[in-house]
């Protein structure tokens, strides 16, 4: 549920805009090092939460850059998320930028020495919810039941 966009769950079709939304989580869960929504359980109620705007809690360590690029994937309208190349070709960007590169070599020893203190990572994260489901299953109930209920545009 974490990694699919809100719009697939009104009963739109996968698209390529949807995988960049997924793109935004696992740009999340490589800052982390934890999974996203891991600490709830993986039901309605989140799937009605997404689709009110709610995402994963940004860590401050996170360079400012990313969380722009990050948040623009998570876009509640697909139209509005960059596309697969603008989203490479931004990270590509930043390893030519030698002050992007000293911001993420910042951003990388602080999370480090956060990980290492065990404020960072799997272990710092709360325990994860027995109902958190991170593998296939079938979603149709969670789409047929979010297709007819109206959202306000949340933000995040």
């Amino acid at each position: 549920i974490p990694y699919i966009a809100p719009e697939i769950f009104k009963g739109s079709s996968f698209s390529k805009e949807a995988d960049v939304y997924c793109m935004g989580m696992i740009m999340w869960e490589l800052t982390t090092g934890c999974k996203p929504f891991a600490n709830v359980e993986h039901d309605i109620q989140l799937v009605y939460k997404i689709l009110d705007g709610e995402r994963p809690e940004i860590t401050e360590d996170t360079p400012e850059c990313y969380t722009k690029l990050m948040k623009s994937c998570w876009d509640p309208d697909p139209k509005k998320r960059p596309s697969i190349k603008e989203v490479r070709n931004t990270l590509g960007s930043w390893s030519f930028r030698h002050k992007h590169n000293e911001v993420f070599n910042k951003a990388e020893s602080k999370r480090i020495e956060l990980i290492n203190s065990g404020e960072l990572g799997p272990e710092f994260s709360e325990k994860p919810h027995p109902n958190a489901i991170f593998t296939s299953r079938l979603l149709t109930s969670f789409i047929s039941k979010c297709s007819s209920v109206n959202f306000s545009k949340g933000m995040y």
